[in-house]
């Protein structure tokens, strides 16, 4: 029977989105990548009428994308993403995905780009090609707690952009054969606002959550159990690279025609077709991330508003370079107390309320106590 949800739309068959997926599944299952129980063939709702219908259900969490779904990889259990690219439409994504993924490069100490871990191209679609990569959380959810935790994002952010402006490459080494590259790698992402940086949420959630109703245990039976940042130390990455490009310097300054990712403010596209150098322009959208985000959410990182306001000058080129970025923020972070970083970070109405109750105040006091006395850093870096 089909079940109403609040959106007039039904529970006990299908989406088209979701069919594109089921249909594939049998294929999936022989390369070793299991759906859902909604998303195979022989799926039966589990509930049997309408008045037995309960939303927390496993089977009742639809998929909203029709270019993504997770997935188990069957022989280690692990739950993947899998990511549907049109190599049409997004014709450089696979190559700089997997170049990121490619040892040197793939195990490089400033590598924050998602890792991926599979590259299935099914064979009824040859425009298409799947990309398996990990299981990531939203960068801001769960709350960061402390400036410390915010301080370490913002570090590794930087980190990611650092990485794609300038890193060394061995021209000889054949892992890179038909890459445009000599002595330096760069690439632009394009899009790096805030819906494309996420975390690796292994240590943080170590019970694991459903990989679509986040808040939610894996099987959608109550809230997910989670340490702090301070304790689980997460790694950031930098995702979607349907809009990034790669270049080669001895080609010179690097041109775009402009185009709008999800950031729509970016000063130099206003009124313009001239083509421009795209790495200004994502150091604008990290700039304008961590203004949006952040520094009007709270005073309490007023320390990054002048490093900010560079990064977001309309004039492209007044921006300082990733590099300049890089060191400025180090200055900055060096002259921060340890009791600033150990402060608590409010929220705004976006991640949440800007005033703390007593309660949540006297409960962080204990945690930051509890990990100042476990010797654990202020700035939680993630593990080796």
């Amino acid at each position: 029977m089909d079940v109403p949800n609040p959106r007039g739309l039904t529970l006990a068959s299908l989406f088209p989105k979701e069919i594109v997926w089921r249909d594939r599944q049998p294929w999936l299952k022989e390369q070793e990548y299991m759906l859902r129980p909604r998303f195979r063939k022989d799926w039966i709702p589990s509930w049997d009428d309408p008045s037995n219908f309960n939303p927390r259900t496993e089977d009742s969490e639809v998929n909203t994308h029709r270019n993504l779904i997770d997935a188990t990889h069957i022989p280690t259990g692990r739950v993947v993403m899998l990511k549907c690219i049109l190599k049409s439409r997004h014709p450089h994504e696979v190559e700089i995905a997997r170049f990121f993924s490619t040892e040197p490069i793939a195990s490089h100490p400033r590598n924050h780009c998602y890792p991926v871990l599979d590259v299935l191209e099914p064979p009824e679609e040859p425009d298409v090609v799947i990309l398996v990569t990990p299981l990531l959380r939203p960068f801001n959810n769960p709350l960061m707690e402390s400036v410390g935790e915010a301080v370490e994002f913002f570090r590794q952010v930087f980190e990611v952009s650092h990485m794609h402006s300038s890193l060394p490459l061995s021209p000889h080494d054949r892992s890179f054969q038909g890459l445009q590259f000599m002595h330096q790698c760069q690439v632009a992402h394009r899009d790096c606002m805030d819906l494309n940086i996420m975390m690796d949420p292994r240590d943080m959630f170590p019970q694991g959550y459903h990989p679509t109703a986040i808040i939610f245990d894996p099987q959608r039976k109550g809230a997910a159990p989670f340490f702090t940042r301070t304790v689980s130390r997460p790694k950031y990455y930098l995702i979607d690279f349907g809009l990034s490009r790669m270049y080669d310097p001895k080609d010179g300054e690097p041109k775009e025609d402009i185009i709008f990712g999800g950031d729509k403010s970016v000063p130099e596209f206003q009124g313009s077709l001239e083509p421009l150098n795209p790495f200004p322009t994502d150091i604008y959208y990290l700039g304008n991330m961590i203004r949006m985000s952040f520094l009007l959410d709270s005073s309490a990182l007023s320390f990054m508003k002048p490093l900010v306001d560079e990064m977001v000058q309309d004039d492209p080129s007044k921006r300082p370079t990733i590099d300049v970025v890089v060191q400025r923020f180090d200055e900055i972070v060096q002259q921060l107390s340890w009791w600033k970083l150990r402060s608590h970070l409010p929220n705004s109405e976006r991640f949440g309320p800007e005033h703390w109750s007593l309660g949540r105040r006297i409960s962080y006091c204990f945690r930051a106590a509890a990990s100042i006395l476990s010797g654990q850093s202020a700035i939680p870096r993630p593990r080796l």
